[in-house]
């Protein structure tokens, strides 16, 4: 409210000082009485001009007053608020170092030092971070922990680029007044016409764009940073020597990416700190940060800021270490270093804890977004997404992301595994990347349309299927599959069908097969057949009824042998069945052998041919009718994207949370029964006999009669106790009823809210205690009789009782 008074104040204070400006320009102000007098009807300049008057008057009421963050700084614990009087002693010897590094290196950038927190309050760099052992295997890794920092934080560039911490305050956006526009008398045709040449404009402003595109394209290729070496940043940096590290490198924090200190993108060091210490970097960073010794012990390279016991020592030599081996002296040393040595305050950061929903979570509300030059980058948390999507990268043609060139898409948990998926915006080609464990062992699925017969590349994990298939390859009128570790030996076959009689429906393979009219196969070498019998190639000319063998090339040869087998009917036009003539096989041998050139031989090897021919048909038939199956299973599941889920995640597995509330509601139901069964209703009236003393009938009967008369008190107790209760709440609400008619005219809204809720809650208890009433009245009379034949078949009672059952 002061605020707001303030401006008013100022926009009084300022009108007065215009109004005295007029009166010195000799100018006249009318009185709003005046104003009324002379005012004349508005015409539609006068409302615009009166429009634009309003627009700039501010409305002091709403005046909205942005703050820097969100975080209530009031919950934030104490050391957040305040400085410890070794944090503020710490901050002065900081302050001291940098004035003397200035003083020494005026050249170079003032040292990042002590930045303000939420709470506005300086603190030390190295008084931030607070080493923490996390309950998560996925963190020992530098890999795996990078990547869940990078995903946790959001690139936010700096508002200077040359300065680490700029404060700039927000400005409030003016609400403005705003009257309702005349009505709209414009001529139709002349809003075409102006569309028209809108039109137009757009067109040419499109291509201006284009060309100033392509121009901004060729001069970025030549363009020179203004401000190369002068942006600042931060990483880390990974020391050699522990924990098995072999060489130094550099993670960045938000790309989770190494670098060597070789690369050129990391042009030089001004300082680096973790929780004990602070270093200055006083070597030449001419050739970046490739001849950097990052021996942080040496105080000629790395100037430290406090004098500790657990700083990095300097690397020494033999002959060195040798002249510190007095003991005066080094009792010494060690007092002169005593004395001076500072050491770090403990981190005034709360302790970090992440959950296990958060650790999965990774991104804030489980969704990134990350924005590149020509392309966006989305990250979704695991499970977030019914269809198990968590990345998506989409690249762009222009620099506005307006034309898409291709998105790629990685999934998780699918019950498919399909693992990522490549979709090509200008050819249409969509490649679909899949896990082991595919019900068809697919692995990879290159296609341009779902609809059978078209172009598409299907890849295998041929461990998986049994007939060696790797790859297969289909067009609309050919298919070729490749083969891999087969008892054959096939390693390739072609296939070329022609025209289909009827329209393609989905499973109508069987029924309305492609016709094929070639089969081209290959097959690798069969080292225990010699060359010249070993099948390289085998062509079915189906249509041309001809059958094309070529053989392998023995290793002391330049040809091999080949042989065509001419496939007749066989009967002729009047039935006699046709034996086989030489004229039916063409053959070329290399090294010519007697027996190959009998009738007899060549008859065999063409009916052995047929059955091949027909046995590589049907293949090429199942082939086919397998694509079909896979396309169908493939809708199938981008229809359901089921996702599979451990029985480890008790949280998501239904199945498993039903399975587990069952068996802890039957260990209940069974710890009951055994608790019942352990309690024993005659021990009480037991008690009261001599220990040892074997029961009399007369005994007996009076412990049934004790046990059940005093079961039957209990029961009665039970029953007054409901009926007092209920009696105790229905007074108390007749109560409450007679204030609020002798009350009723001076209630307030809220009394009267009050007063409702309670008579709600009075009736609820009211009914409740009346149905526990009646239910215990009709339960009592059951459980007596229940108990009394127990008593009847107890095993200590029933022979004494029999007389009487």
């Amino acid at each position: 409210m002061e605020v707001l008074k303030e401006k008013v104040e100022e926009e009084e204070a300022a009108e007065r000082e215009e109004a005295a400006e007029r009166a010195e320009r000799g100018e006249k102000t009318l009185r709003p009485v005046e104003v009324r007098r002379e005012e004349a009807p508005l015409t539609q300049e006068a409302l615009r001009d009166l429009e634009k008057k309003l627009s700039e008057i501010l409305v002091p009421g709403k005046i909205s007053i942005s703050t820097k963050d969100t975080i209530d700084i009031l919950k934030l614990p104490v050391s957040y608020q305040t400085n410890t009087p070794k944090e503020e002693h710490l901050l002065q010897v900081a302050d001291n170092f940098s004035r003397q590094y200035s003083d020494l290196c005026p050249d170079r950038v003032p040292l990042f030092l002590h930045p303000v927190n939420e709470c506005g309050l300086p603190k030390f760099v190295s008084t931030t971070l607070r080493p923490t052992l996390m309950p998560y295997p996925e963190l020992y890794n530098w890999e795996s922990c990078a990547q869940f920092v990078s995903d946790f934080l959001s690139m936010v560039p700096l508002p200077d680029p040359l300065k680490p911490i700029v404060q700039q305050q927000e400005k409030a956006p003016a609400k403005k007044y705003a009257i309702k526009p005349p009505r709209d008398l414009s001529s139709k045709f002349e809003q075409e016409q102006e569309m028209k040449q809108q039109e137009q404009i757009k067109a040419e402003e499109e291509r201006r764009l284009r060309e100033e595109e392509e121009r901004l394209l060729e001069a970025e290729k030549a363009k020179i940073d203004p401000l190369h070496g002068l942006r600042v940043h931060c990483w880390v940096l990974v020391l050699s020597g522990k924990r098995e590290v072999p060489e130094t490198f550099f993670i960045d924090p938000f790309t989770a990416r190494s670098y060597s200190p070789q690369d050129d993108h990391f042009l030089g060091i001004e300082s680096l700190w973790n929780h004990k210490n602070y270093w200055v970097n006083m070597q030449d960073c001419w050739n970046c940060c490739k001849d950097l010794v990052f021996d942080l012990g040496d105080p000629v390279r790395w100037e430290y800021l406090l004098l500790g016991t657990d700083k990095p020592h300097l690397s020494t030599t033999e002959e060195e270490d040798t002249g510190m081996n007095d003991d005066e002296d080094l009792d010494n040393l060690c007092k002169d270093d005593k004395d001076k040595s500072f050491d770090m305050p403990s981190s005034w950061v709360e302790q970090i804890d992440i959950s296990p929903e958060a650790f999965e979570t990774r991104c804030p509300n489980g969704k990134k977004v990350i924005q590149y030059k020509r392309a966006k980058l989305e990250k979704w948390a695991p499970y977030l997404n019914s269809n198990g999507l968590v990345c998506r990268l989409t690249t762009y043609e222009d620099a506005e992301c307006t034309k898409t060139l291709e998105i790629k898409e990685w999934y998780q948990n699918r019950e498919d595994m399909l693992e990522r998926k490549q979709i090509n915006k200008v050819t249409g080609l969509n490649i679909d990347y899949f896990k082991p464990g595919h019900p068809q062992a697919l692995r990879v699925h290159s296609y341009k349309t779902m609809q059978p017969g078209m172009d598409r590349v299907m890849e295998f994990y041929e461990t998986a299927r049994v007939d060696g298939l790797i790859k297969r390859e289909e067009t609309p009128k050919t298919m070729t599959e490749y083969y891999q570790g087969r008892s054959d030996f096939l390693s390739y076959r072609h296939i070329n069908f022609g025209p289909r009689v009827k329209k393609l429906v989905l499973n109508s393979a069987e029924s309305n097969p492609r016709p094929v009219v070639k089969i081209t196969e290959q097959f690798s070498r069969n080292p225990a057949k010699p060359a010249d019998e070993d099948v390289a190639e085998r062509v079915f000319l189906i249509l041309d009824e001809r059958i094309q063998l070529r053989y392998h090339c023995r290793e002391d040869h330049i040809t091999a042998s080949k042989r065509e087998f001419l496939r007749r009917t066989e009967v002729d036009s009047k039935g006699n069945k046709i034996i086989m003539t030489a004229d039916m096989c063409v053959s070329f041998e290399v090294e010519p052998m007697e027996h190959t050139k009998k009738l007899l031989y060549q008859y065999e090897a063409m009916m052995q041919l047929k059955n091949e021919e027909k046995l590589s048909r049907h293949q090429a038939w199942e082939s086919e009718l397998e694509v079909l199956e896979i396309l169908k299973l493939r809708e199938e599941e981008e229809e359901a994207h089921t996702l599979t889920i451990s029985i480890y995640d008790t949280k998501r597995n239904e199945k498993s949370k039903e399975y587990r509330e069952a068996m802890e509601r039957v260990m209940h139901e069974e710890h009951l029964r055994q608790v019942e069964a352990q309690l024993d209703y005659l021990a009480p009236f037991l008690a009261q006999l001599p220990p040892g003393e074997k029961l009399t009938r007369w005994q007996a009967v009076r412990l049934k009669d004790e046990c059940l008369s005093d079961f039957k008190q209990r029961l009665i107790d039970k029953a007054n106790l409901i009926q007092a209760r209920f009696e105790k709440e229905t007074q108390e609400l007749q109560k409450k009823q007679q204030w609020y008619q002798e009350n009723q005219v001076t209630l307030t809204t809220e009394d009267e809210d009050f007063y409702l809720s309670y008579c709600s809650q009075a009736m609820f208890r009211i009914r409740i205690l009346e149905q526990r009433l009646n239910r215990h009245k009709e339960l009592a009379p059951l459980k007596y009789l229940a108990l009394e034949e127990k008593l009847y078949k107890d095993p200590r009672l029933v022979e004494l009782l029999k007389v009487f059952a």
